[in-house]
Formats: structure tokens, sequence, C-alpha cells
């Protein structure tokens, strides 16, 4: 989980891929609609696969921890 950091400073605290302004998130949104990791890279030719999978490696971290949803107002 290297490639990845949280800075207060970058992108308001968002995780990010090291040395970028590229969100996890944004990576994640990329792939959940379809996207391979091939089209990821080429789409932002400064990631590497490792870093793509390091999003993947990290969204599957906080699916770890325990939800609970309850409705508001």
């Amino acid at each position: 989980m290297d490639r990845i950091t949280i800075d207060p400073d970058i992108c308001n605290g968002q995780p990010v891929v090291q040395g970028t302004r590229i969100s996890a998130q944004t990576i994640l949104e990329f792939l959940a609609a379809g996207d391979s990791v091939e089209d990821v890279l080429e789409e932002y030719p400064s990631l590497s696969r490792e870093d793509v999978l390091a999003c993947i490696g990290l969204s599957s971290n906080l699916m770890k921890h325990h939800f609970s949803l309850l409705e508001v107002a």
C-alpha cells in the first residue's frame, strides 16, 4: 500500500497514487464503468499497472470494515 498516500493538502485528503494527484476513487470509477486496466493506463500514462492494482487493494482493505446503513431524516 506504499503506492497510495493520503495527505490533507493534496486533493482534500483523498487517497491518491503517490507522486500524483490521481485519486484512487477516479481509477476505481474507471474500472467500475467497465474499463480495463490497460484502458486506465492509456488514459493516465504516468501510472503503472501496480498503481492500479494498489487502488484495487485499497478498496479491498476498506471493505474489511463493518458498515451499517442508517436512514437519515
